[in-house]
């Protein structure tokens, strides 16, 4: 077990560099992790969120699953998210519920430059530059609280895929504001994971806002991804997502990320 510490180190990484042949593009140039792997069964919090902020570095290519259960004033929801993805840049995620019909997904794909999106369910897509990242966000002078993590590879803001793979601001703008403790290992998806439960997070939404509200992760030991991810109050769960494929450096083809609207499509922008 282990107690909370305090941690503002998502953006961090100060690592070098791995050395390229100069023929070599420098966008394919990557950091190394900084912490390799874990050698402790249960380490101290701050060097799991450490390990957790360097995740997607430890592969190339990511193909996995999630499924989520959401409850909702209508009952429970189960979507399903797949996602592909490449470094440096490309990515594609499709979501779809469970037992819906079966036409009706979104979709979000990007090539590191162009961001495409489609809502099957209303015939919507959009196209858009990537978002650029806020300027000045790299002084030095500025606290580790007020720098974000740049990943390689941009997901959607946010989403679970963002989460469990960019897990850097969760766990220093979530995790770091509650009371942290490991409780123990388990498996998910066939991997070891570290268990880690977080009660009381001051960086919530309003309505979470409540004594019994508890977070419960766990982190894949070897990549440092997240791989479940529990949100409950009391004794009742209101979400719950749980890795069900995860397969790091898959051999992915270039129509892994390939997506054409259907005809009849209507663009936002």
């Amino acid at each position: 077990m282990s107690a909370t510490q305090a941690w503002d180190r998502a953006a961090a990484l100060t690592v070098p560099v791995d050395a390229r042949p100069r023929a070599e593009s420098a966008r394919d140039a990557r950091p190394r992790a900084e912490i390799a792997a874990l050698r402790e069964e249960f380490p101290a919090i701050g060097d799991l969120f450490t390990f957790m902020r360097d995740a997607e570095l430890r592969f190339a290519t990511l193909r996995m699953r999630i499924d989520v259960r959401t409850a909702t004033t209508q009952g429970e929801r189960v979507e399903t998210v797949d996602v592909a993805l490449r470094h440096p840049g490309e990515a594609k995620i499709l979501t779809t519920q469970v037992g819906g019909d079966i036409t009706a997904y979104d979709a979000w794909v990007s090539d590191g430059e162009t961001v495409r999106t489609y809502t099957a369910s209303r015939k919507l897509g959009t196209r858009r530059p990537v978002r650029r990242s806020v300027r000045g966000l790299e002084d030095p002078d500025l606290p580790g609280t007020s720098k974000v993590y740049v990943p390689r590879t941009d997901l959607p803001a946010e989403s679970l895929p963002d989460v469990f793979l960019h897990p850097a601001g969760y766990c220093q703008n979530v995790l770091a504001t509650g009371d942290c403790v490991i409780t123990g290992l388990t498996s998910v998806a066939g991997r070891e994971a570290i268990v880690l439960e977080c009660t009381n997070p001051r960086t919530i939404e309003r309505i979470a806002d409540r004594p019994d509200y508890l977070i419960r992760l766990a982190v894949d030991r070897t990549d440092g991804v997240i791989l479940r991810l529990e949100e409950s109050m009391g004794d009742h769960v209101t979400r719950a997502a749980e890795v069900t494929s995860y397969e790091p450096n898959a051999d992915l083809t270039p129509g892994s990320f390939a997506f054409n609207f259907p005809a009849g499509t209507t663009f936002i922008y």
